[in-house]
């Protein structure tokens, strides 16, 4: 579904419920196979758009033009291959674990899949032709698909060595620098682009349950000074200093009214510093927030990161 910046749907497409989509748009014998659930959307550069699926047999990427026109599947409907898997989907694209979200660099037109709710894994494909590039897991090693509730539950201020499911989002800093959303570690990993492990911030330490780190996006500002994580557990969205990782800020809290949240999910900011929030479960609604400043992020006119109004 695609809106104007005031709400107003300007078109919708994709799914069972379009008409003849799934019979002339999207095809499964010519390798397009919608997912059972539709999980992160990503529009880049090109304007093409880019879906992920979680759903039961979900391990597909799909990639659209604007009006819903097929391009492109990455991994295979009802098949994986583990967290190490190279190959093995459509034309030879790689097998993928329920993935959870993409990005792509406009600088080469790499695709950055978040893979997400079974795999344990950032993997990296060609933008245009799907074929794998490179992956990795926590701290840059190579991604383990041991279950780590086997060795315990997640404690409040350990560092676990690997990833747990699902690694929910990937997003790429003008400077290079790939941010990685580890939702139930409650931390936020950051690397190269060749996957060297630089940092990690962590988000409200003793969140247990779907973990504090749902989504990131980066503040509109040259330097993009600011990270935005919607936390849909506490249900916050969280305002971090992006070089140091400390927080500065939150707003919103638990509820259905305007400005609160039901499980916030994804995120997303426009060039004017606006906030775009998306709930799930029964929260079902997306909502757009102005900024009180410049539209630098800051949260208030003062500039020194701090939100004197945090629930509303």
């Amino acid at each position: 579904m695609q809106f104007d910046r005031d709400g107003n749907l300007l078109r919708a497409w994709g799914g069972p419920n379009d008409p003849g989509f799934l019979t002339t748009k999207c095809v499964a014998a010519q390798g397009c196979e919608w997912p059972n659930n539709e999980h992160g959307i990503f529009v880049d550069h090109n304007d093409y758009v880019w879906l992920a699926g979680n759903g039961g047999g979900d391990h597909q990427v799909l990639k659209f033009t604007k009006d819903g026109t097929f391009v492109m599947q990455i991994g295979k409907a009802g098949l994986t291959g583990g967290s190490n898997a190279t190959t093995g989907g459509r034309n030879g694209t790689p097998l993928l674990g329920n993935p959870a979200d993409i990005e792509v660099d406009p600088t080469n037109n790499e695709a950055y899949i978040s893979d997400g709710y079974m795999n344990k894994r950032v993997l990296v494909v060609d933008g245009n032709t799907g074929l794998y590039r490179r992956h990795w897991g926590a701290y840059g090693r190579p991604p383990n698909d041991a279950d780590p509730t086997v060795a315990g539950p997640y404690v409040p201020g350990q560092r676990p060595t690997s990833f747990r499911n699902p690694v929910h989002c990937t997003r790429i800093a003008k400077d290079g620098l790939v941010y990685v959303c580890d939702r139930v570690n409650d931390r936020i990993q950051v690397f190269t682009k060749s996957g060297v492990f630089q940092k990690e911030y962590f988000v409200e330490t003793d969140t247990l349950g779907n973990g504090s780190t749902w989504d990131i996006d980066l503040s509109p500002d040259s330097r993009q000074s600011f990270l935005y994580n919607p936390d849909g557990e506490n249900n916050y969205v969280w305002i971090l200093e992006r070089l140091t990782g400390n927080i500065l800020s939150r707003f919103g809290r638990n509820g259905r009214n305007a400005g609160q949240f039901h499980w916030v999910h994804n995120l997303a900011t426009d060039s004017d510093g606006n906030i775009y929030t998306a709930e799930v479960d029964t929260g079902k609604r997306a909502q757009k927030f102005t900024p009180r400043d410049n539209g630098n992020g800051s949260g208030n006119g003062n500039g020194n990161g701090q939100n004197d109004d945090e629930d509303n």
